[in-house]
């Protein structure tokens, strides 16, 4: 999975609250838009592109249509999240072992 359109999804405050309502329990549009102060069809968009970043599961149930948050879908976020981490805290350790000076070498370069 991209991390790129999952970023990019939670990048929206709409969609971060749509996900902390889906998290606990499956919910159809209505009531995901009943806790928002957006239309249904602006809720309905911010799942499709939830959805297509794989962060949400849609399943029918009737002639409704319930969302609920994906797991999986978060694995590419924290895959990006860890390698960035350890990278930059990898240098930073770097810096704390070479104490000091290196610091002040390092900013002249």
């Amino acid at each position: 999975m991209n991390p790129d359109a999952a970023l990019k999804a939670l990048a929206e405050p709409h969609r971060r609250a749509i996900l902390t309502l889906v998290a606990g329990e499956a919910r159809p549009v209505g009531d995901i838009a009943g806790h928002l102060d957006i239309t249904p069809q602006a809720t309905s968009r911010h799942l499709k592109v939830l959805r297509e970043a794989g962060l949400v599961d849609e399943r029918r149930e009737g002639t409704r249509h319930l969302f609920a948050v994906n797991p999986d879908g978060f694995a590419a976020v924290q895959e990006f999240l860890a390698g960035f981490w350890a990278e930059h805290l990898g240098r930073l350790g770097t810096v704390l072992a070479e104490g000091p000076a290196a610091e002040r070498e390092q900013r002249r370069d």
